[in-house]
């Protein structure tokens, strides 16, 4: 009895001194840990103690600033753009100013003292216009004047040099060398930089529209004849110069506005010759195309000033508009003399064109009378165009006399009564 008792008090005293063991082991092993805990966390480095740290101080951080960048105002778009518009009359080479501009020794033509007295009034122009009523079409086929005409080059490099840039070339002297002589005086003109416009070297030259932009402002070109002094147009080749028919320049001019044109000078070379008025007939056309859309009317032929006028109309939007007509713009260069033949004018137009809209206003009509000066220093003669105005303004002219000052005193008077007859009138 005794032995079976003792036998489960043995085994309970293993299974305590079992746990016993287990317990003091994980002890053992715990403490380990903790005891080794910062050398396993310290560096591998053999050379820096176990528990210390070396910590190399770090730089500040440079704090960049980036300013906020102030926005760009929106641009302003302009109201409206302007640009100048300036025409002349009549460029004529009569016999007589050939001699005074010939220089022997060379063999050439100058006729730059001509324009150098206007050449300022021109500088603000864009498009600077004349009608070249002579053909320049070269020395082999002979220099001439009235009836039949011929022109050195050296004049149209003369009206360049002034500052002219547009040249309408559909009057009655178109044909006077015939179709040689016009071809050769378009080639002339424009190897010199001229736009020109009324004659044409081909079909393809003659329907093309002919638009020049300035300062924004496009402006479309015609110009038209009323004949060629008899003399026939060759069959077949129309194309050459540009005759007038009401119903072919207002489609002329709707065909300009479709390619682009915002404004549309028309050249006229009309009415009768040394008239100080207008015909019944120039008043109808240049009025009805005015009213189908044309901004400038640019008369030429009478030889002598006539009158211009501002008519009111409306565009295609319902907006207003005006339409200035000039009837005759005179004689700019000729050797033509009394009842006015020797004036002239510069007409200049401010050409205003609307962004929010896009309509154009013509701003301001400026006239300014020319004179003709001939002069004989020698036994030829030579010639000058002078402001009238500006040289009775300063009266120290020593090539004029006090006769000169006193006919340009009472032409001014008369002159500007005449360009100013049809203002105001109804139409």
């Amino acid at each position: 009895m005794s032995s079976r008792s003792s036998l489960p008090k043995r085994r309970l005293l293993w299974l305590v001194n079992g746990i016993l063991l287990v317990l003091t082991s994980i002890a053992i092993i715990a403490l380990f840990v903790i005891v080794n805990s910062d050398e396993l966390d310290a560096p591998t480095n053999s050379n820096i103690p176990i528990g210390q740290v070396d910590i190399e101080p770090t730089e500040e951080p440079t704090i960049v600033v980036t300013p906020t960048p102030t926005p760009e105002p929106t641009p302003t778009l302009p109201e409206y753009t302007d640009a100048v518009w300036i025409g002349v009359g009549d460029i004529m080479s009569h016999s007589p100013q050939l001699p005074g501009a010939y220089n022997k020794a060379t063999d050439t033509y100058d006729f730059d003292p001509f324009f150098e007295p206007i050449t300022s009034l021109l500088e603000d122009g864009n498009w600077i216009m004349a009608n070249l009523e002579t053909p320049i079409a070269g020395s082999d086929i002979g220099y001439s004047g009235y009836p039949t005409f011929n022109a050195p080059t050296e004049l149209a490099e003369a009206l360049w040099n002034a500052g002219f840039n547009v040249l309408s070339t559909a009057n009655n002297h178109s044909l006077d060398k015939g179709e040689k002589g016009l071809l050769r005086t378009l080639e002339n003109v424009q190897t010199i930089g001229f736009t020109t416009v009324g004659t044409a070297a081909s079909i393809e030259e003659s329907t093309a529209s002919t638009i020049v932009k300035h300062n924004d402002i496009a402006m479309g070109f015609l110009s038209y004849t009323y004949g060629t002094n008899g003399i026939p147009i060759p069959t077949g080749k129309d194309y050459l110069i540009d005759l007038i028919d009401k119903d072919t320049i207002i489609a002329d001019m709707n065909k300009l506005r479709e390619d682009g044109a915002e404004v549309i000078t028309v050249a006229l070379h009309f009415g009768n010759e040394y008239q100080s008025q207008p015909s019944e007939e120039q008043k109808k056309l240049a009025r009805a195309l005015i009213a189908a859309g044309a901004d400038i009317i640019a008369g030429s032929h009478p030889h002598v000033l006539q009158p211009y006028e501002i008519i009111s109309t409306f565009d295609d939007n319902g907006n207003e508009r005006q339409g200035l007509i000039i009837y005759s713009m005179g004689n700019f260069i000729s050797n033509q003399r009394g009842e006015s033949k020797d004036y002239g004018a510069i007409y200049k137009v401010n050409i205003r064109k609307h962004y929010n809209t896009g309509a154009i206003e013509l701003t301001n009509v400026e006239v300014t009378p020319t004179w003709v000066h001939r002069y004989k220093p020698d036994d030829a003669y030579r010639y000058r165009i002078l402001p009238v105005a500006d040289t009775l303004e300063t009266r120290d002219d020593p090539l004029l006399t006090n006769k000169d000052y006193d006919a340009l005193e009472s032409s001014l008077a008369m002159l500007n009564k005449r360009l100013t007859s049809m203002q105001g009138t109804k139409q």
